[in-house]
């Protein structure tokens, strides 16, 4: 049922520790980590609350410590693919059917249990695996995942609350069902909360869930998996599977109860699943939900009239925590002529500071990049631009895979607006800087709109607000999040709902009602309790005086 009779716990954002030296929390995520760094595990697939092994066993290696192994995971195949959907459609009915409140209940103590006995774990395990740092895996895998659970209830809640009105005699109600078969989760590497939203708000629905998740988050994604058993999902509502992208869309995109996706990845694999989904749209019994965020080419642009510490340390931020894999990272910057010395001596000073290595060491800013591909990749686009005439790397540049995929936070400036490294998404701690004439600012906001199919992040720094407003205007297609005075990271749940448009995704908005309104088909219900007897009405009755 859909109806509301119980309010859930008012959602409020879990608190960010610090890790500061002295603090508790620092001393236990250190005990996680070396607990977790003492053994190796093997990590199973999680298929109608079964664990299910393959045989194919895949070795997992920090990205920042290629000799040091994890433990392994079984690699699955197509019948893997198929166990999933089958578990997912046997499980729907049940699942479907269980009151709102008692789904709820799962995540609220989801949520409980990993800001309680499993978030030093959780985050240790993001932090070897994935390579993140203590504040990025905190802000991460402990607290956006805590929020995506606490305020999706909240938000189901406030969805099942809004009904019809009612005339006399009559009463209109509003059924939110979901979706009639199977949702595919396909979710990427770079956020452990991004893994543990994109299953759970559809199955938060009544949806029943097939989950692939990035091969380079596997490590954490089992432990999410351990806390939804331990929180009492029912078997078979989410079925967690490592197989290929291929084969996980061949299963999934021609069976006939695929009824949604919800993804997080590269543009040019979700626009081949949109494609897929097109050509084989008369197989499906319902037309599925197409829900995806793709990435960006985030901004910032400053005004003359910016304060040049603030944007440095932007930039700074914005662009190289996490090694700039974050789909909002700023990646490329428009800076007036008046403001480029002292920005760049203030960056240049940032930057000398920055330590970099393994995240055992809390005192290092930047980790490694997640894998090989990504560090070829990215050593391409510096080893190009390091020859290219419109191109100069002006910090950092040097990378190394000796030890781990280490690249340096490297800046690049560029005559040419139109650079390649100014229009393509790296997912790297590259940021490219073009400098205008500070007189042009109007003009270099257009030039900045048209620059990038992206559109996902952007900031704008100026202390006048009349700019603001004619940037926040000209600008307003350009990102699904815009920032004022702010670098174009850290989306927070319950206050900034993330997700843009253009090649960015279908801006659905995680972290809001928008997102869960996607994985529900509402039913009208019109009950009348006096239903008519007689077909006529009263216009058709003969006027009295006969004076037609």
């Amino acid at each position: 049922m859909s109806t509301n009779t119980l309010q859930v716990p008012l959602a409020e954002n879990e608190p960010i520790y610090s890790y500061a030296p002295g603090t508790k929390e620092r001393k236990a995520l250190k005990d996680a980590i070396h607990e977790a760094r003492s053994r190796q595990i093997e990590i199973p697939m999680y298929i109608n609350g079964k664990e299910v092994k393959s045989g194919n066993l895949v070795d997992i290696h920090p990205p920042h410590d290629l000799s040091h192994t994890l433990g392994q995971y079984h690699k699955g195949d197509a019948s893997h693919v198929r166990m999933a959907i089958d578990a997912a459609l046997a499980a729907k009915e049940k699942w479907a059917k269980m009151p709102w409140r008692s789904r709820a209940a799962i995540f609220l103590k989801a949520a409980s249990l990993l800001a309680g006995p499993y978030r030093y774990k959780m985050n240790a395990a993001t932090m070897l695996a994935q390579s993140k740092n203590p504040f990025q895996a905190e802000i991460d895998s402990a607290c956006e995942a805590i929020d995506f659970w606490r305020f999706n209830a909240q938000f189901m809640s406030e969805i099942y609350e809004q009904q019809p009105n009612s005339s006399e005699h009559v009463w209109n109600r509003l059924e939110q069902r979901p979706l009639e078969g199977f949702v595919f989760a396909l979710t990427p590497f770079n956020f452990t909360s991004i893994a543990a939203n994109l299953p759970t708000a559809p199955a938060m629905m009544g949806n029943t869930v097939v989950w692939k998740p990035s091969n380079t988050q596997i490590y954490s994604a089992r432990l999410l998996m351990e806390i939804f058993i331990e929180a009492g999902l029912p078997d078979g509502v989410i079925n967690l599977m490592y197989v290929s992208g291929p084969v996980a869309g061949k299963e999934i995109f021609s069976h006939p109860d695929f009824a949604g996706i919800h993804y997080t990845g590269s543009t040019e694999v979700f626009q081949s699943i949109w494609k897929e989904i097109g050509n084989n749209i008369s197989k499906f019994k319902s037309y599925p939900r197409i829900v995806g965020e793709t990435g960006g080419k985030d901004f910032v642009m400053v005004h003359k009239s910016a304060d040049p510490a603030q944007v440095a340390t932007a930039l700074t931020r914005g662009a190289f925590e996490y090694q700039g894999q974050k789909c909002s990272a700023a990646s490329r910057a428009y800076i007036p002529d008046n403001l480029w010395p002292e920005v760049k001596d203030i960056l240049s000073k940032q930057l000398a500071e920055i330590k970099m290595g393994g995240v055992e060491d809390f005192s290092n800013f930047v980790n490694a990049v997640i894998d090989e591909a990504s560090f070829d990749k990215l050593a391409g686009y510096i080893e190009k631009a390091e020859s290219d005439k419109e191109a100069e790397v002006i910090f950092g540049g040097k990378y190394d895979k000796t030890k781990g995929y280490f690249i340096e936070p490297t800046v690049i400036l560029t005559t040419d607006p139109g650079y390649v490294t100014m229009e393509e998404e790296l997912f790297g701690p590259v940021l490219t800087i073009y400098v205008y004439k500070a007189g042009d600012f109007e003009e270099t906001l257009d030039l900045l709109d048209k620059t990038s199919p992206y559109a996902l992040t952007g900031a704008i720094f100026a202390k006048e607000r009349e700019v603001i407003q004619l940037a926040t205007e000209k600008l307003v297609n350009a990102a699904g999040n815009f920032y004022i005075n702010d670098k174009p990271t850290g989306a927070v749940v319950g206050q900034q709902p993330f997700g843009g448009a253009r090649a960015s995704g279908t801006n659905d908005k995680a972290g809001s009602a928008l997102n869960l309104y996607r994985w529900i088909s509402p039913r009208t219900i019109k009950e009348n309790f006096l239903p008519p007897a007689d077909y006529t009405y009263p216009f058709m009755k003969e006027d009295s005086d006969n004076n037609e």
